[in-house]
């Protein structure tokens, strides 16, 4: 069954965020697009790349109207030890939630059953709190936060103009579709 076009489900969490502990709930989340990021544990190898990637977008995703979340099942606290102790992650300025109670992983369905990770997988929440985008990958894939940025984009499009469409490979820009009974069969 596709999350896709699902509500956000409640949740609270603290999260560690530029050298504090915050509190932050599906309440938080309403109101503007939203990312979450979720990757399976801290101290590890490709998850920190990633955040680092998407670290180097923020600023552009906040321009964006966008909010984004990074989450694994370790805890705040953990989160705080990685980013004081790994270049890559003391650069991170978005919230890092702890979900050592795994009620996030699970409102996704991205808990590993059996292993207590969140596997690899990205949500885009809309303003209204439902789930746009999703992508997941296989734990040694690391994602590209330029192709999120460009999606984000694309579903923002999308929204703020009903009755069209973006193409593959759409850019902020382009040309887009306007689905009619005269284009089937014509591209």
């Amino acid at each position: 069954m596709s999350i896709v076009g699902t509500s956000l489900k409640p949740f609270q969490a603290t999260a560690y965020v530029q050298g504090k502990f915050v509190d932050v709930s599906d309440a938080d989340v309403l109101g503007k697009w939203a990312v979450f990021f979720f990757y399976p544990a801290d101290f590890t190898f490709v998850c920190p790349t990633e955040l680092e990637d998407l670290a180097d977008s923020y600023e552009e995703l906040k321009g964006l109207g966008v909010e984004v979340y990074s989450v694994s099942t370790d805890t705040h606290f953990c989160h705080k030890a990685w980013a004081d102790s790994s270049p890559a992650i003391g650069k991170i300025n978005y919230y890092m939630l702890g979900d050592q109670n795994h009620t996030i992983s699970n409102n996704f369905g991205i808990l590993r059953e059996g292993v207590g990770l969140a596997d690899r997988g990205t949500f885009v929440v809309d303003p209204d709190g439902v789930i746009q985008l999703v992508e997941i990958t296989p734990e040694g894939v690391g994602r590209n936060a330029a192709e999120l940025v460009r999606k984000i984009k694309a579903a923002k499009y999308w929204r703020e103009h009903p009755g069209q469409v973006c193409p593959a490979k759409w850019e902020e820009g382009a040309e887009t579709l306007a689905p009619s009974i005269d284009l089937v069969g014509k591209i």
